[in-house]
């Protein structure tokens, strides 16, 4: 289906650019990592935050019959102005919490799964997988985002898991790049059929072998990192989703570890917490 577009909101108030910003001639963007999922990305004076994780720590959340703590809060007190809000789901507090729901009330767009924006209302729409949109950016940059396959944790998890997708950015304009968000995915022939049809300069893996409620993983461990690396040859890889949370097994040091011994060291990247990072493109 063609895309849609939905315009940069005139009546919100414009982000500027901090000091420092490289221009778009120089292909860079700039991503900021919060914690947990959540990760700012500015692009063209749009900024983009992916699943809302800003609750201080000590929370105790409740999933199916046990519960999970939140260990770190956000690594920035004042997140500043969301225009996007990328939600892969709404249904785990690990990627929606309850200061990342006061969130959403302020933003111009939430993407999400259809019954997540069902249930979320408001600024909030679903998307199918494949399915796209296209975003306006101040400085007249065209972002197409669109909604990617995932897979919550083993075959047959479906069903408790719920519904979940993953996001390309394909950014058009003053320069041309892509970025693939997994969403909380494991490894998967979903992953594989992003590779065939986009090749982004940078992937985000949703990763930390969370394990919420039995004995397997529900995001990427080392194994699922390492494969999705081998699906995206040309992809700098850049986990998110492995720390801050009790239920997550594997932190930076296993990735860390995982690629260099495989001798793909130079591939990962790990974003510094509360730091505006530039990337090239």
């Amino acid at each position: 289906m063609s895309p849609s577009t939905i315009p940069y909101l005139p009546d919100a108030t414009p982000v500027l650019p901090p000091a420092g910003w490289p221009s778009q001639s120089g292909k860079s963007f700039r991503a900021i990592y919060v914690g947990g999922p959540t990760v700012i990305l500015e692009i063209g004076g749009l900024r983009i935050m992916t699943d809302p994780t800003l609750d201080p720590a000590g929370g105790v959340y409740p999933i199916a019959n046990t519960v999970y703590t939140k260990v770190f809060g956000p690594a920035i007190s004042n997140v500043g102005s969301i225009d996007v809000v990328l939600l892969s789901h709404d249904q785990h507090h690990d990627n929606l919490d309850h200061k990342g729901r006061e969130l959403l009330k302020n933003v111009n767009m939430t993407l999400t799964t259809k019954v997540g924006a069902a249930r979320l209302k408001g600024s909030s729409r679903g998307l199918a997988v494949w399915e796209s949109v296209v975003l306006k950016a101040p400085n007249g940059d065209e972002i197409l985002v669109t909604a990617t396959p995932a897979r919550h944790g083993p075959v047959g998890f479906e069903a408790l898991s719920g519904e979940v997708i993953g996001f390309v950015l394909s950014v058009s304009g003053s320069c041309s790049f892509e970025v693939y968000l997994t969403g909380d995915t494991v490894f998967y022939e979903g992953v594989n059929q992003v590779a065939q049809r986009f090749s982004p300069r940078y992937v985000f893996m949703y990763a930390g072998a969370g394990q919420p409620r039995g004995p397997f993983n529900v995001t990427m461990d080392t194994n699922d990192a390492l494969g999705t690396a081998a699906a995206f040859p040309h992809a700098t890889m850049i986990p998110l989703h492995y720390e801050g949370w009790s239920h997550y097994t594997q932190h930076a040091e296993a990735f860390r570890q995982a690629f260099q011994a495989l001798g793909i060291g130079n591939r990962l990247r790990i974003l510094a917490a509360g730091i505006s990072e530039t990337l090239p493109v």
